[in-house]
């Protein structure tokens, strides 16, 4: 019973959408999605826009941000794309509709001072600080810790 089950199967060839692939599908997924915004505010003091975004997008799973950062570029006008952050986004039980937040910020400045670290790290504005990690530096101590003098700057790892 379980092998004939196999058999009756209809093969997945290029009438199915899992074989969309390239540029028809990504232009496919471009417009199939629309952009509201809500509680549009200007705030001067932190020199961005704010809102809250509401994505419409029946039949897909999700709307990827860059997606949505292209199409919010064309909407207001922004030549940076880098200036938009979008984060905290919930789609609705059941699909098709999701709602997030949205800055547009005046310049790459003002985004890189009012904007905290770890969405700069996302969008790629910021990079992760360098150095030994936590566990490199106590290993370091404990071994300076062992030995008197001039020995303590060889345990350390400096000059040898």
């Amino acid at each position: 019973f379980g092998s004939s089950l196999w058999l009756r199967l209809p093969s997945c060839h290029t009438r199915h959408p899992c074989a969309w692939t390239g540029s028809a599908a990504a232009a496919r997924a471009m417009s199939e999605f629309t952009i509201r915004t809500r509680k549009f505010k200007q705030n001067p003091l932190l020199g961005r826009k704010q809102f809250v975004l509401d994505i419409i997008h029946p039949g897909m799973a999700n709307v990827s941000k860059k997606d949505l950062t292209t199409k919010l570029a064309s909407m207001y006008k922004v030549h940076d794309h880098q200036c938009i952050m979008l984060f905290g986004f919930k789609t609705a039980f059941g699909g098709g509709r999701s709602t997030g937040f949205g800055l547009i910020y005046d310049s790459v400045d003002k985004a890189k001072k009012f904007e905290p670290t770890y969405r700069l790290k996302r969008s790629g504005l910021a990079s992760d600080k360098a150095g030994a990690g936590r566990r490199a530096k106590k290993d370091t101590k404990n071994r300076r810790k062992k030995v008197r003098g001039k020995e303590k700057a060889k345990a350390s790892g400096g000059k040898k």
